[in-house]
């Protein structure tokens, strides 16, 4: 069962059942230029929103250890939302408020996004801690979500890092995510996957 939040915008609907925090563990097993990584690590997932038309995600992991927290692997900041034309009545870029007052978006303005296939496209911009940006695109259909890279950002002194794919979803009350990434001079590949609780 999701509960859905009442104080959400109608365009955060679709992705509700993503708020709050989600806790667990997950592995790391991914092979490239001539070394094998594999492993478990503790997971910290979070969606909140502030009133906007997005949600703010965040993500933290730590390789497991027996007697310690573990050593942290890269965290993750970002926003997710769905995909629309923006237009007057939408602040931006950068700093530029609205041109004109906004109406509140109904349940309708929603509707009216939704694909032939069912679902939401939608946008997630993603930062890690290593300097590398992320802007995914996909859709949310139900309580599945399915992203792939557009664009990947690196500073210069970052590993090679080309593409990623996401894949989320909640199962049996638990949100499952899997990472595929091309990285290190390898094609797309299996990365790392988790099975998060909801943390209360």
């Amino acid at each position: 069962m999701i509960d859905l939040p009442t104080d959400l915008p109608a365009d955060l609907v679709p992705l509700s059942w993503l708020v709050g925090v989600w806790e667990g563990t997950g592995v790391i097993d991914y092979e490239a230029a001539g070394h094998r990584y594999a492993g478990e690590f503790a997971h910290r997932v979070s969606f909140s929103h502030d009133g906007g038309d997005y949600l703010n995600y965040s993500a933290t992991a730590w390789m497991s250890s027996g007697d310690g927290p573990g050593v942290q692997l890269v965290a993750e900041t970002g926003y997710w939302r769905l995909a629309r034309p923006l237009g007057d009545a939408d602040a931006g870029p950068g700093l530029l408020p609205a041109l004109s007052p906004a109406p509140p978006r109904t349940v309708d303005d929603v509707e009216a996004l939704r694909v032939a296939e069912g679902g939401f496209e939608i946008e997630a911009a993603i930062v890690h801690s290593d300097g590398i940006s992320e802007l995914y695109l996909g859709h949310v259909t139900g309580p599945r979500i399915d992203l792939a890279t557009d664009a990947v950002v690196r500073p210069s002194g970052a590993k090679h890092y080309a593409a990623a794919t996401r894949l989320y979803g909640l199962v049996d009350g638990h949100l499952l995510w899997a990472w595929d990434i091309a990285a290190l001079g390898t094609e797309l590949r299996s990365h790392a996957s988790a099975r998060l609780a909801k943390a209360d």
